[in-house]
């Protein structure tokens, strides 16, 4: 029997559960027929103008995407504003819309823990639990051998998609560390953790200004603390897109799963003097 979109949502369901959202996400499906047959499904992070081009020109009936496109209230999806516009073209194609975004981080093969496997973390736990204590925000873990700050973020360069932005690193190149706390995505809220503030390196995106400055300066002051590793928002969870179909091929062997490799990241290039 043809698989139905209806279905799907129920694996996505099970993989990812909406009750692991966050109160201010907005998860699930965004566009599309749930009785409608579905046979290819494309994986992104963002649901942009050219993956939504992509998922048109290799006819797949779903986007499964990690940022939900309608996050924040809109009051209007008229075309000539970008986001009427990509569901329109979605919906005229007959491509549906799906996210699964913070119900995606937290689930034990969640960005964070595909991000720490990557590192060669080993035993990672969550560094915020829920009830289930496989199950939380971010992840920490050691490394099975010691390494240096630098050596570390070389191997972030080699693991993750290349970027403008590259990787970024507050903390001495030569600096021995084992205990590793990572967190896919936006990640300063965590900086204050006590499971990050025991670590000596946290691995994150999106760092801010204050934020990573103040981090560095109490660190400086206490001779505690971990080193500061920034990388691109997209391209840490990026990586969980491989992870991600690789559950759906297990669940949907019928249906033909395709992850985009086209960066999405916002940033085109950077100029260092």
């Amino acid at each position: 029997m043809p698989l139905r979109l209806n279905d799907f949502l129920e694996t996505a369901e099970q993989l990812w559960p909406r009750a692991g959202a966050e109160s201010w996400d907005s998860v699930g499906l965004v566009s599309g027929d749930p009785a409608a047959e579905i046979s290819r499904i494309l994986l992104a992070v963002d649901a942009v103008a050219d993956t939504v081009d992509e998922a048109v020109a290799v006819d797949a009936d779903l986007l499964l995407v990690h940022h939900p496109l309608l996050l924040r209230g809109v009051t209007s999806v008229a075309e000539d504003r970008y986001k009427g516009a990509l569901l329109a073209r979605l919906i005229r194609s007959d491509c549906a819309l799906l996210a699964a975004h913070t119900n995606a981080d937290v689930v034990a093969s969640g960005t964070s823990a595909v991000l720490a496997d990557r590192v060669g973390l080993e035993s990672s736990v969550p560094i915020v639990p829920g009830d289930d204590p496989a199950i939380g925000l971010g992840r920490v873990g050691r490394l099975s051998e010691p390494t240096t700050l630098g050596r570390l973020a070389r191997l972030l360069v080699d693991v993750l998609p290349a970027t403008a932005s590259g990787v970024r690193v507050a903390g001495d190149y030569d600096r021995e560390v084992q205990t590793i706390a990572v967190c896919g995505g936006a990640g300063d809220s965590l900086l204050s953790h006590p499971a990050v503030q025991s670590a000596d390196v946290y691995i994150t995106a999106d760092l801010r200004h204050h934020p990573a400055s103040e981090a560095r300066e109490q660190t400086k002051l206490s001779g505690r603390g971990p080193a500061l590793i920034d990388v691109s928002h997209w391209a840490s969870e990026w990586l969980w897109l491989d992870a991600a179909a690789a559950e759906l091929r297990r669940a949907h062997p019928e249906l033909d799963i395709v992850v985009s490799d086209i960066r999405t990241d916002p940033w085109d290039f950077a100029i260092v003097r």
